[in-house]
């Protein structure tokens, strides 16, 4: 499950912002996270618990932004949704496309006190 060590990422980003600004724990944290990221989502829920268990997040109010796929095509340049790596393009049914968002993995926001 590599879910846990994604949290683990996120925990050490979230102590050293707590830490910079002279703060004790993390109110709430916003995480954006692409649905073409490799991440299951229901194994993260699972995790998170035990991940930030005894940590500066360990109270703090998640909210994650799923961010859905999307591609254009190399061979007709058609842009269209992605729910998997790997569509085809429902154009052409070419499987050659550039992944344009659904990638992301990132600490959007954080509130600390």
């Amino acid at each position: 499950m590599h879910e846990l060590s994604i949290i683990a990422s996120i925990v050490e980003i979230a102590e050293a912002e707590v830490q910079k600004a002279g703060a004790q724990r993390v109110e709430s944290i916003e995480l954006e996270i692409g649905e073409l990221a490799g991440i299951e989502f229901s194994a993260l829920d699972f995790a998170w618990e035990v991940g930030v268990s005894q940590t500066v997040l360990e109270n703090a109010e998640r909210h994650v932004n799923r961010i859905s796929g999307q591609a254009r095509c190399s061979e007709c340049d058609t842009t269209f949704e992605m729910q998997a790596l790997y569509d085809p393009c429902p154009g052409c049914g070419s499987y050659f496309s550039e992944i344009i968002k659904g990638k992301e993995l990132s600490v959007k926001a954080l509130t600390v006190s």
